[in-house]
């Protein structure tokens, strides 16, 4: 297999010389574009440095310009260029000037190889899941974009503003259905040449030349149409904060990317020295970077991300002020909710009264009724089980239940199928601790005998509820005690998912517990999650889908441990 590579640069053309030849050393065919807006002594100094090496190719320049089609048709130059000058190609990987390969090529090339014709792509619909961090979803399909969002940002305003006004709808073209995702993607020679010849191409390139960010859009959409396979995933890192920009890495997260299992990162700080130094020598990986997994530096870097966002309770700087209000418990004492564990663990209710004490309610805002503990129609206070009774006013219904059992802490089962007004009320509360497992519905419609489109219609609606659910638990705002853990993550070690649950608690060091609860089978759910995936859904919340056991073990008494906090 030959792989060939676009590096699409603009800036610190000497890491972009490093780059290239990096590839070419690896046998890689390698075309660059460097934008129209360079000068010509730089562009000139990138020639002379790497112009006379095997592979090597230039191809003609465009003024680029962020969210427009320039982009797109520099990437569909260099491709062509590529397919027309090295028929040996069988790959071709889009990159930028600042992706740095962060396992040696030889790695990618082995972990193509074992896909055969599977392009790698990261393609989504808009209607099932939210993509973009921030701006236009469905809307960039649908409404002509003339001016330039980062030059014009109030004339693009008010032309957004004035079509939706007159009910401006543009129709996309027969045959597509428009998909979103990263535009660093790895396609196959007989997936791009289908798209480049396709009598269809002129017609839907005028129509994605108004697309908003058509680079997110382009070969996302018509890859999904002309691929044999998608593995609805991108071979390059790249994470974006809450207002959308890319994290850039710096020298100190050397070793979070050595060990993040991703072949590449975007972006890299052009003066990131031991970065370009570390990377772009020849070596192997070690045992603990062949084990990584990409989940890691993903935890690593949502973690940052809502620290930034949130920041810590008490402290005051002069780079935030202190997050508005105060602490305030709104029921009479602590309360538990429990969302996704008895899914993981059947018989997760008797063990946890037994470790805690609590009264472990089924799901209390169900939307058909109420189901309390020991599913009777009326509880503590005549606090009766009939939904529309407690929908009137669900959080007085919370508040009275607690009140009316203090001394005996109350835990309930949550869950995106239930009621989701008290969401708010719970997040505000001092006196909530919440446990999430996130994506745990996955392992509940995994075994739910339906056709795989009601799953995967099922899935979308799931996530998309309960990514609104943590959005709010997690908000500035917030007073929870939150607990959060992808089903990945509780999966993978089930037995410290339990303890950490138990820790969230409070509990006193030495709590004596029997037992521990069984395990919901996991047999075939890594390949029902990637089914999803391949079929356009983005799983955010279920964890790294290739990291999921095929069947998780048994946990015996044996494996049981007394812990502390």
């Amino acid at each position: 297999m030959t792989l060939g590579v676009i590096i699409l640069a603009h800036t610190a053309l000497n890491r972009t010389a490093e780059i290239a030849q990096y590839w070419s050393d690896y046998g890689c065919k390698v075309a660059i574009h460097i934008d129209a807006k360079v000068g010509p002594v730089e562009f000139g100094k990138l020639q002379a440095s790497v112009g006379h090496l095997p592979g090597i190719h230039f191809t003609p320049r465009i003024n680029c310009v962020w969210g427009t089609w320039s982009l797109v048709q520099a990437t569909i130059t260099a491709a062509e260029l590529l397919l027309a000058q090295e028929p040996d190609v069988t790959r071709v990987l889009l990159t930028s000037g600042t992706c740095v390969p962060i396992r040696p090529a030889r790695y990618l090339i082995a972990h193509l190889e074992e896909y055969g014709q599977a392009d790698f792509i990261e393609s989504v619909t808009t209607a099932d899941v939210s993509w973009a961090v921030a701006g236009l979803e469905a809307e960039r399909f649908t409404l002509y974009f003339p001016f330039s969002w980062k030059k014009r940002r109030k004339l693009f305003d008010w032309a957004v503003d004035v079509q939706r006004k007159l009910g401006v709808s543009r129709r996309v073209p027969a045959g597509l259905v428009p998909h979103l995702g990263s535009q660093w993607w790895c396609l196959t020679r007989r997936t791009l040449e289908a798209i480049f010849s396709d009598p269809e191409r002129d017609r839907r390139a005028r129509y994605f030349k108004q697309v908003w960010i058509p680079d997110e859009s382009y070969f996302q959409t018509l890859a999904r149409k002309h691929s044999h396979k998608i593995e609805s995933r991108s071979l390059t890192f790249a994470k974006f904060d809450a207002q959308g920009r890319p994290h850039t890495f710096y020298d100190d997260h050397l070793h979070l990317l050595s060990h993040s299992g991703y072949f590449l990162a975007r972006k890299i700080w052009p003066k990131a020295d031991r970065i370009y130094r570390h990377f772009l020598t020849k070596r192997s990986l070690t045992a603990s970077e062949l084990s990584t997994s990409p989940s890691n530096v993903d935890q690593v870097l949502t973690k940052a991300a809502g620290r930034r966002q949130t920041g810590r309770r008490g402290l005051y700087m002069q780079s935030r002020f202190p997050l508005a209000g105060q602490v305030r418990s709104k029921c009479a004492e602590p309360y538990l909710v429990l969302e996704g564990l008895h899914t993981l663990f059947p018989t997760f209710d008797g063990w946890f009264a037994k470790a805690t004490g609590a009264r472990v309610h089924g799901h209390l805002f169900a939307p058909d009724r109420v189901r309390f503990h020991g599913d009777v129609p009326v509880y503590a206070g005549c606090l009766s089980d009939i939904a529309a009774l407690r929908d009137y006013n669900p959080e007085a219904f919370l508040s009275n239940l607690v009140w009316n059992t203090r001394g005996e802490p109350q835990a309930f089962h949550f869950g995106p199928k239930d009621q989701q007004r008290i969401t708010s009320f719970i997040a505000s509360d001092a006196s909530a601790r919440v446990t999430v497992i996130t994506g745990a519905w996955a392992l509940q419609l995994h075994h739910l005998a339906l056709p795989f489109a009601e799953k995967r219609k099922q899935a979308a609606i799931l996530q998309r509820t309960e990514a609104e659910h943590l959005n709010i638990l997690r908000s500035p705002s917030a007073n929870v005690k939150l607990l959060t853990m992808t089903l990945e993550t509780a999966l993978r070690d089930p037995r410290r998912a339990l303890v950490a649950v138990l820790e969230h608690q409070g509990l006193r060091p030495g709590v004596e517990r029997s037992g521990l609860p069984s395990l919901t089978s996991t047999k075939g759910l890594a390949e029902f999650l990637q089914d999803l995936k391949n079929d356009g859904l983005r799983l955010h919340l279920v964890g790294n889908v290739r990291d999921i056991p095929d069947d998780t073990p048994e946990i015996t008494r044996s494996d049981y441990r007394k812990t502390g906090t």
